[in-house]
């Protein structure tokens, strides 16, 4: 078995791409509100004590210190849930990173549905939405292993502030040890040509790999595009498959409005009108449950997929 889909979580892999990073880059510095287990870097404070600052139960607060952090150089990766990293912390994200142009790389865990029994306080269905107003913001979400690995590894390198939706619980494999990614660019993993699914996360990608399967039986082929980087959107690669298939269904775990589902649909209503159905959660709060249960509860599953791709072509 290769080494990246060895892991059993996502947030393995990201913690232990840190500590890669880290060894070659000593202005890396990591940043935790008092959840170190649960973001996976105990291990970096461990190695790197001199690197580390748990600031408490004090998101918004943590913001802003790897804000001035990153004004005398260094480059803070911050981490917390993802509700606190985006609700709780909004204003100093907004301001003291990006507003005043610093390389903050926030990273928000257990976004939508992954929350699970932590119930619906705690349940990140808007961090896209919230995170994608902001000017010049990059935003990503991994779906597998190796896409965490490389898409850590890009914010490293990128200059300028970003979010990172992270998975940390459980972990599946998608993509080759040896695939490449690129900020802004989507990756397309399956060839259809009767309808286009655009999903991110670990998630929707993997529901929209099943529903692509069971449209198949039904002789209706499918393209999957992983679209991991929110904003900017891949609109040249968006616009390439709705005049290839005419027909795309967006697929998120978090709410439509605002989020990948909304801005696809201002991308096509812009540039090339295109029957669009959002499989995604659809204004409401989370709740407490098991992830099973809760993909159910907000039509997040593959079966959810295949009815509203077959729904879109036959608006063809």
């Amino acid at each position: 078995m290769n080494k990246l889909h060895s892991y059993q979580d996502m947030r393995g892999v990201y913690a232990d791409t840190l500590l890669e990073l880290a060894a070659k880059d000593d202005k890396l510095v990591v940043l935790e509100a008092d959840l170190m287990s649960a973001s996976g870097t105990k291990q970096f404070s461990q190695i790197y004590p001199e690197r580390f600052i748990n600031v408490g139960v004090a998101e918004a607060n943590m913001v802003a210190v790897a804000s001035g952090l990153s004004s005398q150089g260094f480059i803070p990766f911050a981490n917390t849930f993802g509700c606190f990293a985006t609700r709780r912390a909004y204003d100093q994200f907004f301001l003291c990173a990006n507003y005043a142009k610093q390389n903050v790389k926030l990273v928000g865990t257990d976004p939508g549905v992954t929350a699970k029994f932590n119930g619906g306080t705690h349940m990140p269905f808007c961090d896209i939405t919230l995170t994608r107003v902001i000017p010049k913001l990059v935003v990503v979400e991994p779906s597998d292993t190796v896409s965490v690995y490389n898409l850590t590894k890009l914010l490293h390198a990128h200059q300028g502030s970003a979010y990172m939706r992270l998975h940390r619980k459980g972990a599946v494999n998608i993509y080759p040890e040896d695939q490449k990614f690129a900020l802004g660019k989507g990756i397309v993993i399956l060839e259809g040509a009767d309808v286009t699914l655009i999903a991110t996360g670990m998630v929707m990608v993997s529901e929209a790999l099943i529903a692509a399967k069971e449209l198949a039986k039904e002789g209706i082929q499918a393209t999957v595009i992983d679209m991991h980087t929110i904003k900017p959107l891949d609109k040249d690669l968006v616009l390439t498959y709705a005049k290839k298939t005419h027909a795309i269904v967006t697929c998120e775990n978090g709410q439509v409005a605002g989020g990948l589902g909304g801005a696809v649909a201002e991308c096509l209503s812009e540039n090339y009108p295109t029957h669009l159905k959002r499989v995604g959660v659809l204004d409401e709060f989370g709740e407490v449950g098991p992830q099973d249960y809760l993909q159910k509860r907000f039509l997040l599953t593959a079966e959810e997929i295949v009815k509203q791709a077959k729904y879109v072509i036959t608006k063809k």
